[in-house]
Formats: structure tokens, C-alpha cells, sequence
């Protein structure tokens, strides 16, 4: 897959605000979806040439992504993306079974008055993720997923623990995102966003549970499959 696919456009973003958050968020999709391959070096000026910016929110955004431990500084060349081992991706799927399974089904347990409010309120990020699948817009789809999935471990009440899965997602890898996508098997997954509501407006805890687990490791199988 190149950089120069049209799944990394800045404009996928929207609205212009931040220009270096935006720029932040769309390197970290790319290097998640495998755009930017692991071991590679990329110059500011020529990322900041594909994403339409100047150079200067781009570095910026890259030494952001330098602390994240997603990417190094190489003197005088760039920025070499950071290579990140199948067993430590292996690592941080275990991670997020122990930390999001229990999360997901406690919330479950819980959902009732204005939770049941909150839940529904998360149907149009379903939606969003089942369409970007659809038309492979890879950037809006990984932005939806970690909105998704952070808004509704939000709903435990433990911003600490949201954090720590917000990290863990930053430091994943779903490479092939695009040929999955072309394939139909990412429109598959994303629709167990739709179960999950579903299952918490109905209280299910040990069906979310089960749901959650799946959806982790099914994503880390996409992943390893997807790979060419």
C-alpha cells in the first residue's frame, strides 16, 4: 500500500482546526494501517507535501508520535517507524483482553437509566465505521473505531484504565487494513460495533464478554492474515 493512497488524505479529517492534531491523527492511522512500514524513514517535507501542510506541523506532530515510541528521530534523514515484533503485538492483545473484557461486560451489567441514553448515543459511530469499511476510507474508519470503543470504556467511569487502552491501541498494528477492506472482511468486523450496543442496552454481560473477546482477537487474526 503507498502513502500516496487516497486513504491518507488530510481532507478524511475535516475541518482544518488543529492542524498538527490533525496531522498527529492521521500519521498515527497510517502508521497503524502498516502505510508507513515499519523500519522506513520519512522526511518531514515530503509527508508534509502529501498531507497539503508545511513542514512544521509535521515535525511536530512526528516528535508527538517520537514520545508515543511509535516512531525515532534519525539525524539529518527523519523519522524511521518504529518495527514492533508479532509477540509484541501478541503482548498487547493480552493486555487489552484483561483490561477490556471485564470493562465492557461490567458496563453491560450496568446500562440502564441515562447510561441507556449514552449507549444509543454511540449507534452513529457504528455507523460510520460500517460505512468507512464499506468505501475502505481507512483513516476515518481507525478514527471511528478508537472513538467508539474509548467512548464506550468511558461509560465504567475510569478515565485512568481508558487511557491505558488508548495507549495500547496507539501501539497496535492492523497491517492489509486496505486489501481486508477490499475483500469485505473489515465490513464484517465493523459490525460487531451494532452487536455491542445492542448487547448492552439488553444487559447481556457474559454475551458482551464473549463479544469482546472475539472482536480482540479477531482484529489481531485480520491483522496477521491481512498481512502480504
Amino acid at each position: 500500500m503507498s502513502l500516496a493512497s487516497s486513504s491518507t488524505s488530510l481532507g478524511d479529517l475535516g475541518p482544518r482546526i488543529n492542524i498538527r492534531t490533525k496531522v498527529a491523527e492521521a500519521l498515527r492511522a497510517a502508521l497503524i494501517a502498516g502505510e508507513l512500514k515499519p523500519g522506513s524513514v520519512y522526511s518531514a517535507p515530503a509527508l508534509a507535501e502529501r498531507f497539503g501542510v508545511s513542514a512544521t506541523p509535521v515535525r511536530e506532530a512526528m516528535l508527538d508520535l517520537v514520545r508515543e515510541g511509535m516512531v525515532e528521530v534519525m539525524p539529518n534523514t527523519g523519522f524511521k517507524v518504529t518495527e514492533v515484533s508479532d509477540h509484541e503485538l501478541d503482548n498487547l492483545v493480552e493486555l487489552r483482553l484483561l483490561i477490556e473484557v471485564p470493562t465492557m461486560g461490567a458496563v453491560a451489567e450496568a446500562c440502564q437509566g441515562r447510561m441507556v441514553h449514552e449507549v444509543k448515543a454511540l449507534q452513529p459511530l457504528a455507523d460510520r465505521l460500517r460505512e468507512c469499511a464499506e468505501s475502505g476510507a481507512l483513516i476515518g474508519y481507525l478514527r471511528a473505531d478508537t472513538e467508539f470503543h474509548v467512548k464506550f470504556l468511558s461509560l465504567g467511569g475510569n478515565s485512568k484504565l481508558v487511557d491505558v487502552v488508548r495507549s495500547l491501541r496507539s501501539m497496535s498494528r492492523l497491517y492489509g487494513l486496505e486489501r481486508l477492506a477490499a475483500e469485505g472482511r473489515l465490513a464484517s468486523s465493523s459490525g460487531e460495533h451494532d452487536q455491542m450496543i445492542q448487547l448492552a442496552l439488553a444487559q447481556d454481560k457474559a454475551g458482551m464478554m464473549e463479544l469482546v473477546e472475539h472482536h480482540i482477537r479477531h482484529t489481531r487474526s485480520l491483522d496477521q492474515t491481512g498481512k502480504i
